[in-house]
């Protein structure tokens, strides 16, 4: 019972922080990503037993200073290495970069990809949370 609450508060969060304009749909395909902010980002990831963490920067930005627990796949290679994310496209993927700009264009080529939780949290710079480096 008590998961289920937390699962319809985090709900209402997600709906209330998402912004306008990042969901996109065409004719033959309908899918989305949004646009949550650092705080809604770590309270995802305090609550949530299964996401991934996906940084999209260059190797030696990842190594200068990441977010504890995230894997490295270079925005401009995620198509060639989403299959490294598994084959659950329902899983909640959350998504950063420098300055929220490679995260975009990540988030959006997931979710091309049937992705469907797909979370851009924008840039490491506004990430006032723990980080690690190494």
């Amino acid at each position: 019972m008590k998961k289920l609450i937390i699962l319809a508060v985090m709900t209402v969060l997600l709906l209330a922080a998402c912004t306008d304009g990042t969901t996109t749909q065409t004719p033959d395909q309908s899918y989305a990503w949004r646009t949550i902010d650092a705080t809604v980002a770590q309270n995802m990831m305090d609550t949530l037993d299964d996401f991934i963490l996906l940084d999209v920067r260059r190797v030696d930005e990842f190594e200068e200073e990441r977010i504890e627990g995230a894997i490295l796949i270079p925005y401009d290679e995620i198509g060639e290495r989403y299959s490294e994310l598994g084959s659950n496209k329902n899983i909640v993927i959350l998504i950063y970069c420098r300055s929220g700009r490679r995260s975009a264009v990540a988030a959006e080529e997931l979710a091309e990809l049937g992705f469907t939780n797909v979370y851009d949290f924008g840039g490491i710079l506004d990430w006032s949370y723990e980080t690690i480096s190494g």
